[in-house]
């Protein structure tokens, strides 16, 4: 049910949205022709449109609705919240009780000695905050030259300019001259499309050691930080090899250089622990979160440091000439405690650890023997299929890449599931409250239309064996 009194028909909603919207990752000359989806309702795990169509939600929005839809806890700490202080900013030496209790929170939960956070609106001005931060930092230190942040190619960082700077995607830096000085790129430890003849434990440690090798193309008083993501995402659910992140971290602390997680996608419980940090075993110097903090319900993001780190800003650093608007918004902030709330007291995390992730990734990795599939790879509640025309040789369609996972999404919208493409490559990340039942009817639906995708791509003669 729409809390908009007298919904317009979904055709009007579409005009008015082709008129006067414009839609973030969007061709808007196609979706003009084709027409908006509308969303208008939402409970547990699954979305409604204007049309009445309820779909399974396999991407928990945008990674983040980690509790689920349609929790009224969280909506009524918010609405308190706004009737209590609505807002008031954490500028030139004031707080207020929200923020002060989820920075508190946050410490207890964090890995390391990551004690302090600064907040922000999302993870893109996380992104932002950390460039400026890390530089800060040396500066402060007496080493302004160590600027430079190295990060990976096929990364996402955000979209701002400074987020899109430090994501390697090249159809991002293609719009608006990116990316800005002083950011590099490495190569992704993406084994299924760039790991050739390689063992997967082999192409990890290379992958990593090309980090100490661009340390040394710039020189280490050069650089400031490593940033990356404990599991690329947004770049198609690429989970390392096991000898990635040990050697990182090796090369990150031989070499000086500041250690940075994003755990925007991977926060707050989707790796089956609560940071994809605590997965792979390493603490970071510094941490960006937002997404599943507040699970999405309000925006809120932040930037977590430890506490090395804190006490140079503090001590050294002077004023910090940086900061937003909305920094700890109080009813982001008390929606994200209570969200947290919820999050420890149902045990989610650990329920997804032990019973759920256990159970996804079994029937997971059997879509791996579907025709069309050439890997299915899955950590914790975040998985990928590649699709292949060929599964000995992980080939790409050659002359129609990207056509296939367009074709193998609409089927899945069809069928009443939502999953992303990300070139031909489908990738899934539901809420964690999901059961094992609906995991079960996640599976059915996306082998479904595996199976409708398949049957187009022999149609269309794209098939090489």
């Amino acid at each position: 049910m729409s809390y908009i009194p007298n919904l317009p028909s979904t055709a009007e909603m579409q005009q008015m949205d082709a008129a006067h919207h414009l839609h973030p990752f969007t061709d808007g000359g196609s979706l003009k022709d084709k027409g908006v989806r509308v969303m208008t309702a939402a409970d547990g795990i699954f979305v409604t449109d204007s049309d009445g169509n309820r779909l399974l939600d396999g991407m928990a929005g945008l990674w983040c609705v980690n509790v689920g839809y349609g929790r009224t806890e969280i909506a009524e700490a918010a609405a308190r919240q706004m009737m209590q202080l609505p807002y008031y900013n954490t500028f030139f030496q004031t707080s207020h009780p929200p923020a002060i209790a989820l920075a508190e929170k946050l410490a207890e939960l964090a890995p390391g000695t990551l004690n302090s956070t600064f907040f922000t609106g999302s993870g893109s001005e996380s992104a932002d905050t950390i460039i400026r931060l890390v530089r800060h930092y040396w500066t402060s230190l007496g080493k302004p030259t160590k600027s430079g942040v190295i990060s990976r190619k096929n990364a996402y960082h955000g979209s701002t300019i400074g987020g899109a700077s430090l994501g390697g995607m090249s159809a991002m830096h293609e719009q608006g001259g990116l990316p800005i000085p002083g950011i590099t790129h490495i190569d992704q430890p993406y084994w299924y499309a760039e790991g050739g003849s390689s063992e997967p434990d082999r192409f990890g440690l290379e992958c990593a050691r090309a980090l100490e090798q661009e340390i040394d193309r710039l020189g280490e008083d050069n650089v400031a930080a490593f940033m990356a993501e404990p599991i690329q995402g947004a770049g198609g659910v690429i989970v390392p090899p096991e000898t990635y992140w040990p050697e990182i971290v090796r090369i990150c602390k031989a070499r000086n250089i500041l250690l940075v997680a994003d755990e925007v996608i991977c926060g707050f419980g989707r790796t089956g622990n609560w940071f994809g940090s605590n997965t792979y075993g390493f603490e970071p110097d510094v941490m960006s979160i937002a997404k599943g903090l507040s699970s999405g319900y309000l925006p809120i993001g932040g930037v977590m440091v430890s506490d090395r780190v804190a006490q140079v800003l503090n001590e050294k650093g002077g004023e910090f000439a940086h900061g937003y608007t909305y920094s700890g918004h109080p009813a982001s902030c008390a929606a994200a405690l209570e969200n947290l709330r919820i999050m420890q007291d149902e045990n989610i995390v650990d329920r997804v650890g032990e019973t759920t992730a256990p159970y996804l990734e079994k029937h997971w990795k059997e879509l791996g023997d579907h025709p069309l599939v050439g890997e299915a790879r899955i950590m914790g509640m975040m998985g990928a299929i590649e699709m292949t025309p060929d599964k000995a040789k992980r080939a790409g369609f050659d002359g129609h890449e990207g056509e296939v996972g367009l074709i193998c999404r609409e089927h899945c919208l069809a069928n009443g599931i939502i999953l992303r493409c990300v070139r031909d490559c489908m990738i899934m990340s539901p809420p964690l409250v999901i059961s094992l039942g609906e995991i079960d009817q996640m599976i059915d639906l996306t082998r479904k239309s595996l199976d409708q995708t398949l049957e187009d791509v022999q149609s269309n003669g794209w098939l090489t064996h």
